[in-house]
C-alpha cells in the first residue's frame, strides 16, 4: 500500500489595505511636507525662476528702461559676437576661471590636510585662513591696491630684496589679469579649506588604519582612501567655485575698472556697464544668458571629469 504525500497549499498573499488611521496619518505627513517645502519653493520661484524667465524674454528685445521697446529676436546675440568688448570680457572670464579654480582647490586641499593634523595653535590657523572670506571685498581690494602700488607697495618692496626691478602690476597689460587672479585665489581659500577640512574629518578611520596595516605609505593612503572619499565634496567645491569665479565683479571694479584698456574686463562688469551705464538692458540680458550657458558647460565638464575619476 502506497501513500501519496500531498504538499500543503501555499497561502496566497493577501493585499494589506491600510487602515483609515494610517491613511489619515499619511495624508497629514504629506501636507506637513508640502507646508515645509512651500517657503523654499516660493523663494526659488520668486528669486530664481521668475528672474531667469525675465532675462530670457528681455534678451529678445531692445528694452532700455524706456516706455517703448520692440522684439529683435536673436539680434542681440548676433551683435554680441561682433562686440569686441564682449568677446574680450568672455575670454578674460573663462581664463580667470581656468586658472583660479584648480589652483585654489589644490591649495585649499593641501592647507586642509595640514590643518587636519594635531599641531599647536590649530584653532588660530583655522581662523586666520577663514578671515579673508568674511572680509568685505572692497576692504580686501584696498589692501591689495596698496600691495601692488608701484611706488611703495609691499610686492615691489619684497622683490627689490632680490634685485628685481619694480613692476607696475595692475597698470601693466601683461600682469594686470594675473595680479587679479592672485587676489581671487587668496580670497577664496577660506571657504574651500573649511569644506575640505570637514570632509577630511569624515574619512573612515577604519579604512585608513587598514591601509596602514597593509603597508601603504602616505601617498597611497591619500590616493586610494582619502581622495575617493572626497569625491562628492570635490564636486560641490568645483560647482561653487565655477559660479563664484564667473560672478567676479566687485574685485575687478574696485581694483582696475576693467583696465588697463580692457585687459581685465570680465563678463559681469561688461553686463553692468551695458545695463546700468548704457541702459541697454536687452543687450545685457543676452550677455547674461550666454554667461549662464558657459557656466552650465563648465559644470558639465566638471561632472564628466568627476565621473571619470570615480570610475578609475
Amino acid at each position: 500500500m502506497s501513500t501519496t504525500l500531498e504538499r500543503p497549499a501555499l497561502d496566497t498573499p493577501r493585499k494589506v489595505t491600510p487602515s483609515k488611521d494610517s491613511r489619515t496619518l499619511l495624508r497629514s505627513q504629506v501636507r506637513t511636507g508640502w507646508a515645509m517645502l512651500t517657503p523654499a519653493l516660493l523663494h526659488s520661484g520668486i528669486f530664481i525662476v521668475i528672474p531667469v524667465v525675465a532675462v530670457l524674454v528681455l534678451s529678445l528685445t531692445d528694452y532700455s528702461f524706456g516706455d517703448t521697446w520692440s522684439w529683435v529676436g536673436f539680434g542681440n546675440y548676433a551683435d554680441l559676437f561682433r562686440d569686441v568688448d564682449f568677446l574680450a570680457s568672455l575670454w578674460h572670464t573663462v581664463l580667470y576661471a581656468i586658472v583660479v579654480i584648480p589652483i585654489s582647490m589644490a591649495i585649499s586641499l593641501a592647507v586642509a590636510i595640514g590643518l587636519n593634523q594635531k599641531i599647536r595653535g590649530i584653532g588660530f590657523f583655522r581662523t586666520a585662513f577663514y578671515i579673508p572670506t568674511v572680509t568685505a571685498t572692497v576692504a580686501i581690494a584696498t589692501i591689495w591696491l596698496w600691495i601692488y602700488n608701484p611706488g611703495s607697495g609691499l610686492a615691489n618692496g619684497f622683490l627689490s630684496l632680490f634685485g628685481f626691478a619694480p613692476n607696475r602690476w595692475l597698470a601693466d597689460p601683461a600682469t594686470a589679469l594675473p595680479s587679479l587672479m592672485v587676489v581671487g585665489i587668496w580670497q577664496g581659500l577660506g571657504t574651500k579649506i573649511i569644506i575640505y577640512l570637514a570632509a577630511l574629518q569624515g574619512v573612515s578611520r577604519d579604512l585608513l588604519e587598514s591601509a596602514d596595516l597593509d603597508g601603504a605609505n602616505r601617498w597611497q593612503r591619500f590616493r586610494n582612501v582619502t581622495w575617493p572619499a572626497l569625491g562628492p565634496v570635490q564636486f560641490f567645491v568645483l560647482i561653487t567655485s565655477i559660479v563664484g569665479t564667473f560672478q567676479v565683479f566687485d574685485l575687478v571694479y574696485v581694483m582696475t575698472r576693467g583696465g588697463p584698456g580692457s585687459e581685465t574686463r570680465v563678463l559681469v562688469l561688461d553686463i553692468y556697464q551695458n545695463a546700468f551705464q548704457d541702459l541697454k538692458l536687452g543687450y545685457a540680458s543676452a550677455e547674461t544668458v550666454i554667461m549662464m550657458i558657459v557656466i552650465a558647460l563648465f559644470i558639465g565638464v566638471g561632472r564628466f571629469l568627476q565621473r571619470a575619476d570615480a570610475n578609475d
